[in-house]
């Protein structure tokens, strides 16, 4: 399998200067500041690599659980999957505590605890989860 690259610029001090987030596809190409990640989204310009971080999580995660349902013999006809990455200060710097899971999904056939045993399995297998493991995840999982 190929590697996938991102590349980020900066320019100028972390309160006053900014930055450019691309990826490799072309998909995202975003400006980026610190005041972004800090200001719960007042102030900032552009994304944040928390918000990108959630998107890579959530979109792995999902795709994981909708492989593990195929594989059980079920097919979703919607999942989403929400990523709330936290920011915090910690020490001289700052950390990324937690990230909270939460996914929903319609799947005809499934009961809420086949459906939790799934969602279980995936949040412990997708490579993004497992990249992150210095990160406490948590996962709520909910039929609708």
């Amino acid at each position: 399998m190929p590697a996938r690259t991102a590349t980020a610029e900066w320019k100028g001090g972390l309160m006053t200067g900014a930055g450019r987030v691309k990826v490799q596809s072309g998909a995202v190409d975003a400006p980026y500041d610190f005041r972004g990640r800090t200001a719960d989204g007042q102030g900032g310009q552009g994304t944040n690599p928390e918000e990108l971080v959630g998107a890579a999580h959530a979109g792995c995660f999902t795709m994981q659980l909708s492989a593990l349902l195929e594989k059980a013999g079920f097919t979703a006809t919607m999942l989403r999957t929400t990523a709330r990455v936290y920011f915090e200060k910690s020490g001289e710097g700052f950390a990324i505590p937690r990230i909270e899971l939460e996914t929903e999904g319609s799947v005809p056939g499934i009961d809420a605890g086949a459906f939790q045993k799934q969602a279980d399995t995936a949040k412990a297998i997708c490579p993004v989860s497992k990249a992150l493991t210095g990160t406490q995840v948590s996962l709520r999982a909910r039929l609708v």
